[in-house]
């Protein structure tokens, strides 16, 4: 019974213009955690225990939170099914989460690693390598990578069909990129596949977010760049965060420079406000350098 009311909550989240991606995950995880305990409408201590099995109180929240929404919509239709408290696990801190910049021999030991992933002969070293080194080169979202399509790679660089706010945009290639791609799709053309996805299993499926996630867990934490499941580290998504400070950082260091570099910036990561760029950015010794320059020109008299 709960399979069908999440099947039917996804449809209107779908058909609202919603992804509805990883939501979708944890629901089926949490209704497949239910309906083995024999239960057919959510009661809040089978979202509590099951809650409890991830591995951080950030994910736990995360959890608790997603199947609350759920109940929510449950519960205006059929009373039974409880909605447990927002505070269950207490009181969230709304806190930004510092990102891991990576530095460039970061960069290159996760490229390394993931070229040293089995099956040997299969394209999936390849794969990961040049999908978190195109990851790292253009900034794009890990969503955006997955949903690239054979068609989308063109001469002027790489169309982002699928992005986070309905808007497509063009994003150029640096001639070693381009070639580090071209590369890869000599390679995927002699993989047989039924998808026109850029990204393939060495098995010729599109490669899945939950499986992306999990090769880059085993490879950070083989490569120091994380510690044991449930300790914080570096991210995919740091890896935007580390294009945006390094673009910065390169940025000739003027205030007019600087302004219109931030708006080319935002444009070139899909935002659609210059604020929300803002939040990608992390102090780094190099930027702070510029800034403590930039404030002694300014005490000075002089044009910063």
């Amino acid at each position: 019974m709960l399979s069908q009311l999440l099947a039917d909550h996804a449809a209107l989240h779908c058909a609202l213009g919603f992804k509805f991606r990883t939501p979708g995950i944890l629901l089926r995880n949490f209704v497949n955690f239910a309906e083995l305990r024999g239960e057919h409408i959510i009661t809040t201590g089978s979202v509590r225990e099951w809650a409890l099995q991830a591995p951080s109180p950030e994910q736990r929240r995360n959890r608790l939170l997603t199947v609350r929404r759920f109940a929510l919509a449950l519960h205006a239709e059929d009373p039974r099914h409880e909605v447990p408290a927002a505070d269950l696990f207490g009181r969230a801190s709304h806190k930004r989460r510092t990102p891991y910049i990576y530095s460039p021999g970061d960069i290159r030991r996760l490229i390394d690693a993931a070229h040293h992933l089995g099956p040997n002969g299969s394209i999936r070293p390849v794969t990961y390598a040049t999908l978190f080194g195109l990851i790292a080169a253009t900034g794009m979202r890990i969503s955006e990578a997955l949903a690239i399509r054979l068609s989308d790679v063109t001469g002027d660089g790489l169309i982002i069909a699928m992005t986070k706010f309905k808007k497509s945009r063009l994003l150029p290639l640096h001639p070693t990129t381009r070639r580090a791609l071209d590369g890869y799709l000599a390679n995927r053309l002699k993989v047989p596949s039924l998808s026109d996805v850029l990204f393939i299993s060495h098995q010729g499926a599109p490669l899945a977010y939950p499986t992306v996630v999990t090769v880059f867990l085993q490879i950070a934490r083989s490569i120091g760049l994380r510690g044991d499941p449930g300790l914080r580290g570096a991210r995919i998504h740091d890896l935007r965060h580390t294009f945006a400070v390094r673009s910065l950082e390169r940025c000739a260091h003027d205030a007019q420079a600087v302004a219109r570099h931030i708006t080319a910036l935002s444009t070139y990561l899909g935002h659609a406000h210059v604020t929300d760029t803002y939040w990608y950015l992390q102090a780094t010794p190099e930027l702070m350098a510029h800034m403590a320059a930039a404030g002694e020109a300014l005490h000075r008299g002089d044009l910063a």
